[in-house]
């Protein structure tokens, strides 16, 4: 589950800027899922961040646990509800990747 395979042909479709402690949105720290026909990879540049995915929006305990350090990437697939938490000094961003333009469409989806 950390590094499952994007397929050769998908394409980048948006990158978000680094994110800090101070600067995360709200919505990574807790329950959401890539799009439909949307990869996210995300990539720790300093410290660690810690992924959490669960069986679907309603699960409460993870079925996978990812620690990603300085240096490393994981992606998460299409449609998985995930969350992650952070060190105090994590940065880190996330790659979008589709097989089709999605650079004008929604990424992620946040639990309701």
């Amino acid at each position: 589950m950390s590094h499952l395979r994007i397929p050769k042909n998908w394409t980048i479709q948006r990158s978000t800027p680094f994110f800090t402690k101070d600067s995360v949105p709200q919505a990574l720290l807790t329950h959401h899922n890539t799009a439909a026909e949307v990869f996210g990879q995300l990539v720790v540049m300093e410290g660690t961040v810690t992924y959490y995915g669960f069986a679907d929006g309603d699960a409460t305990e993870p079925e996978v646990t990812v620690v990603i350090n300085a240096g490393q990437f994981a992606t998460s697939p299409p449609q998985y509800w995930h969350r992650i938490e952070m060190s105090d000094d994590a940065q880190f961003n996330i790659n979008f990747w589709s097989d089709s333009d999605k650079r004008n469409e929604k990424m992620f989806n946040v639990k309701k």
